[in-house]
């Protein structure tokens, strides 16, 4: 099941690349020095019938010689026995589909999620083991926790990854105000970012009720109920109602687009039209929903009508 955490949990590696830096560290696998990311389409699926998607895939080119890699993440909230033979089929089908090595990374919330899916998950018969999968993991054990402003400052991305990961933790409070007042020092485009991505990456914690608090300047992410669609939400007065909805229609068509974009959907001129005139909000928060795994227009506009040509 696809959940805000799990959005979150890998779309901070899409992203904001500069992560892999200290999460490899963290890994104890040598850093890509200035590598270049280029973010990859996350579908294995060969037979329709049987569809495969990874939740990210990136394609890393180091700037020192190394070879270049890919790395495969999961985000992965609880236990699942199908996952030793998809993760098999991940890694191999990504290298035979490109011709490179391969990583898989996974990414929990708690404990015994983390140390499950350190493996190794074997494949084999008659004693034999035919294939094994050791999967990369981070989790609160690896993660840190980090509750000093100047040093969440000197790494956002690593600050809020850590926020998301411990967000189920009772000081969970010391991170996030760490957090917030990192980003209060910073650009105004990284705060926007990064207060959406803890907004909606916290789901329905405690944790986030903290951060809504504690963030007061935030703006905007993608149709999940954030405090400025709430703000929008919220002009019930009769004069301020209609400028309201024009205003929640404009963001939700603009982070629409932004997000097939990012994820290098086509979007045809007919498309494009179809969403910037739609004026109905439930409408476009149902295709941002869907934005976030839909791989054509098609897809996007399945559960709805067309609408009719006027003669």
């Amino acid at each position: 099941m696809v959940t805000s955490h799990h959005e979150a949990s890998h779309r901070i590696f899409q992203e904001r690349p500069e992560i892999l830096g200290p999460v490899f560290g963290l890994l104890g696998i040598p850093p890509p020095a200035k590598a270049v990311v280029e973010v990859l389409t996350p579908d294995t699926t060969e037979i329709r019938p049987i569809e495969r998607r990874v939740d990210s895939v990136l394609r890393v080119e180091p700037s020192d010689g190394r070879d270049s890699f890919l790395l495969a993440i999961e985000s992965q909230g609880r236990r699942d026995a199908d996952k030793a033979t998809s993760w098999a089929y991940y890694v191999a089908y990504l290298q035979a589909k490109y011709d490179l090595p391969v990583l898989l990374l996974v990414v929990c919330q708690d404990r015994a999620t983390a140390n499950w899916a350190a493996g190794p998950f074997t494949c084999g018969a008659l004693g034999w083991t035919a294939l094994t999968t050791h999967p990369l993991v981070l989790g609160p054990e690896n993660v840190p926790v980090i509750t000093d402003p100047s040093e969440a400052a000197r790494d956002l991305a690593m600050a809020a990854f850590s926020a998301l990961t411990h967000g189920r933790r009772k000081d969970a409070g010391a991170i996030l105000e760490a957090l917030a007042r990192a980003l209060r020092a910073t650009d105004k485009k990284s705060a926007d970012y990064y207060s959406d991505l803890l907004d909606v990456g916290l789901g329905n914690t405690p944790a986030a009720a903290e951060w809504r608090e504690l963030m007061t300047f935030v703006s905007y992410f993608p149709g999940r109920g954030t405090l400025r669609e709430e703000a929008y939400l919220e002009g019930k007065e009769e004069g301020r109602a209609e400028g309201a909805t024009e205003a929640l229609v404009e963001e939700r068509v603009r982070t629409l687009i932004h997000l097939l974009e990012h994820r290098l959907v086509p979007l045809p001129d007919p498309a494009r039209e179809r969403i910037t005139t739609c004026t109905d909000p439930d409408i476009l928060a149902r295709w941002q929903d869907l934005a976030f795994t839909v791989h054509s227009v098609d897809e996007l506009f399945a559960e709805d009508t067309p609408p009719k040509a006027t003669a």
